[in-house]
């Protein structure tokens, strides 16, 4: 094909503005919910019952009866024992004191009173305070507080507009002292990194020490590759204890 097909008006060039391409997104890092489950299931889906085995209980692990081990005695009927009376010596027990129950010399009925015996009914002079406390427990007219009318803070009623005098402020009048403001040494130099892209940074660190094995090895001295390997046997083990002493022969006297 020539140079001379055409392929329309757009041609590559710069984006006069910023677009979404030129920002990059966190791409497919974003979990959503997932449509199966019980579990953290996507509240906009429909989620269907879920079911479980369940775990075994601990009742039923453990037996309330003696099961077949139980040994029932031989004379054990449904009726009790199928056998003759025993007899058993036990000791004499002991009496309990006897109760003492009162005689008819221990009651006075005469002393019943009016709760026994018929009687007139019988009145008492008694003083007019009789049955009433001496200290006043109703509260007077002056322990009752009346909810001002006045002010805008009155319950239930319209109160008119009301106005307050504050004092002149300073701030922003001819009043206003200047010479507190901050000058310009007040303020730091923000760092150009803070709002420009900022070029990679390097420190300058001591020399680290390279791991060494401290540990001692055996030289090419150490071997000796003319001794043959003796070959392995049997042996019947040793013919005495582990644990007991050597006996020490040939002391000097």
């Amino acid at each position: 094909m020539g140079s001379d097909v055409w392929v329309g008006p757009w041609r590559p060039h710069r984006p006069r503005g910023p677009i979404a391409a030129l920002y990059s997104g966190p791409g497919p890092k974003y979990q959503l919910p997932p449509n199966t489950g019980y579990l953290l299931h996507d509240p906009s889906r429909p989620r269907a019952p879920a079911y479980s085995f369940g775990a075994r209980l601990q009742t039923q692990l453990t037996t309330c009866g003696p099961g077949p081990g139980y040994l029932v005695p031989a004379r054990m009927t449904a009726r009790g024992l199928d056998c003759a009376p025993a007899y058993s010596i036990y000791g004499r027990p002991r009496h309990s004191a006897p109760f003492l129950t009162p005689g008819p010399g221990r009651y006075f009925p005469e002393r019943a009173g009016n709760a026994t015996y018929p009687c007139a009914p019988r009145h008492t002079i008694a003083p007019r305070n009789w049955g009433v406390r001496t200290q006043q427990q109703t509260p007077g007219p002056g322990a009752y507080t009346v909810p001002s009318l006045l002010g805008p803070r009155v319950i239930g009623k319209a109160s008119a507009p009301t106005y307050s005098i504050y004092g002149r402020s300073a701030v922003g009048s001819c009043f206003e002292d200047l010479s507190k403001t901050p000058g310009p040494c007040a303020y730091h130099v923000v760092s150009p990194g803070v709002y420009k892209s900022r070029a990679p940074q390097f420190s300058m660190l001591a020399r680290t020490s390279i791991p060494q094995d401290s540990t001692r090895k055996p030289g090419p001295a150490a071997y000796n590759v003319d001794q043959p390997r003796k070959p392995r046997g049997w042996s019947f083990g040793i013919r005495h204890s582990e644990y007991l002493a050597s006996a020490l022969a040939d002391l000097d006297t």
